[in-house]
């Protein structure tokens, strides 16, 4: 079954729809939604004895008041801290504070989280647009300085649900529970930084209230499926012929972990062509690859007419060698993967991109927009697939995919991988997937899954510190067969 994820203008539709359409009284979601909190918190922290639970003026602070009231009830000390002016909570806010209120809760308007064992972030919910108003700032700011665990209620509080950007200062959660739908901020951008893990729960919600978007998050196993099988009778040449280029003077690493990681997710050759002093090194690293230094026309178009997709700009660089040979490799038509110093250098010049997969990090994204420093991953994301084409992967924690009409969000990754060559790999496995028969959106889908999955087997395994790019191409063989 597919997930899907949501703006927060497309959560509060639903919200409206079940109240209105399915007749579920908004007070009876807040309970709902309270309920699912406690049991998380009760399943991760079964000997709380004091709480702390923060509110606002929203309905996000409705859930946080029934909370509180609930917690209270079972026995729990509870203190909860309002933030903001409580008489413009609405009818259903009002009377979860009523509820609350009739517990032996304790409600007080200071900052100061105290000494207790868990904080309930119930502050800010999807409502917010625009920055965070200074008290609820100093709010977040005690609750982030206590070193107490966090409980967010639906979202972190300060955390934008459509983008992922913090909005001046945001609650940095040990746990955050999610309702109804699942946000997108929550997964890209600077969300993975302040959710913690993820709880969803879907409060009962009738299942025909909840359409599918045009957003989905991925799912590894859903995606290695999608690897076309092989026939018993099958031969090297049908699972395409993959040709790396790249490598200039200083950067032969790069071109030799694309071909690597081309050959072993699948690709049935691969070529590489790159400055004749690398291919001592990659014949010794990797003898079933074909490599021959070029700097000349004729053997280039060689090569290019024998493959079937091409891997552009591993270490190419971006002197006058690298341009060559990126204009000689565009003017040949074929499909492929781009990434790196290509990358930067169709920046200069753009041009369509049809048949490609371009794979920028946050810089390289800036550098195709001429500048354009946004922070919302999926604003950017689309506005360079409408000014390149083809498919577009914005690396960075939860990456976007996208046509131009479906997009994907892959929830897998660590920080283990912000080091050298991590691209260079994945712009391999794309490129050894593409050369199996896979549409480049399908290929760029699952290699990046298969990428990121195997890079967080292995910090479970071994920790993120000191992960290298290379350590992943084993893995990822694992996974694919």
């Amino acid at each position: 079954m597919k997930t899907y994820l949501y703006t927060a203008d497309q959560v509060r539709q639903i919200d409206q729809l079940v109240i209105n359409e399915y007749g579920v009284p908004g007070l009876v979601l807040m309970r709902r939604a309270a309920e699912a909190t406690i049991e998380v918190a009760l399943a991760r922290w079964p000997k709380l004895t004091r709480v702390a639970v923060y509110c606002g003026s929203g309905n996000n602070a409705g859930d946080g008041y029934i909370v509180a009231g609930l917690l209270a009830n079972r026995g729990i000390t509870v203190k909860v801290v309002t933030v903001g002016d409580v008489t413009k909570l609405g009818a259903d806010a009002g009377a979860a504070l009523d509820f609350c209120r009739a517990s032996e809760a304790e409600i007080v308007d200071y900052h100061a989280v105290g000494d207790v064992e868990l904080v309930v972030d119930a502050l800010l919910g999807t409502g917010i647009n625009g920055l965070v108003r200074e008290s609820y700032g100093k709010a977040i700011e005690s609750i982030n300085d206590s070193g107490k665990p966090v409980l967010s209620v639906d979202i972190p509080s300060g955390l934008s649900v459509d983008s992922g950007e913090v909005l001046g200062s945001a609650v940095r959660a040990s746990v955050t529970v999610t309702f109804i739908a699942r946000k997108r901020g929550l997964y890209t951008g600077r969300g993975p930084a302040f959710t913690g893990k993820i709880e969803y729960a879907n409060l009962d919600v009738p299942p025909n209230a909840i359409h599918p978007t045009n957003i989905q998050l991925l799912d590894v196993e859903r995606c290695i499926i999608e690897i076309p099988p092989r026939e018993p009778d099958a031969h090297k040449t049908k699972f395409g012929h993959v040709l790396v280029v790249g490598g200039d003077l200083g950067m032969g690493g790069a071109v030799i972990m694309a071909a690597d990681a081309a050959l072993r997710s699948g690709a049935g050759l691969v070529s590489v062509a790159t400055r004749q002093e690398n291919a001592t090194a990659l014949l010794s690293r990797r003898p079933e690859v074909m490599v021959k230094g070029v700097s000349g026309g004729s053997d280039l178009q060689r090569m290019i007419a024998r493959a079937t997709h091409i891997v552009l700009g591993p270490g190419l660089g971006s002197g006058d060698w690298s341009r060559w040979l990126f204009k000689e490799v565009m003017l040949a038509g074929k499909p492929g993967v781009m990434d790196a110093d290509a990358l930067n250098i169709l920046a200069e010049r753009p041009q369509a991109t049809d048949g490609w997969v371009l794979t920028p990090h946050p810089g390289e994204a800036s550098r195709l927009l001429e500048g354009d420093d946004s922070l919302d991953r999926f604003s950017t994301l689309n506005t360079i697939q409408q000014r390149y084409c083809g498919v577009v992967l914005l690396k960075g924690a939860g990456t976007l995919i996208t046509d131009g009409s479906l997009t994907s969000l892959c929830p897998y990754g660590n920080p283990g991988m912000a080091s050298a060559g991590m691209g260079d790999v994945l712009s391999g496995i794309i490129g050894g997937l593409l050369a199996q028969g896979m549409t480049p959106y399908a290929a760029a889908q699952t290699g990046v899954v298969l990428h990121a999955y195997a890079a967080d087997r292995l910090a479970s395994e071994l920790g993120q510190r000191g992960l290298l790019a290379t350590d992943i191409i084993p893995v990822v063989r694992e996974l694919v067969r």
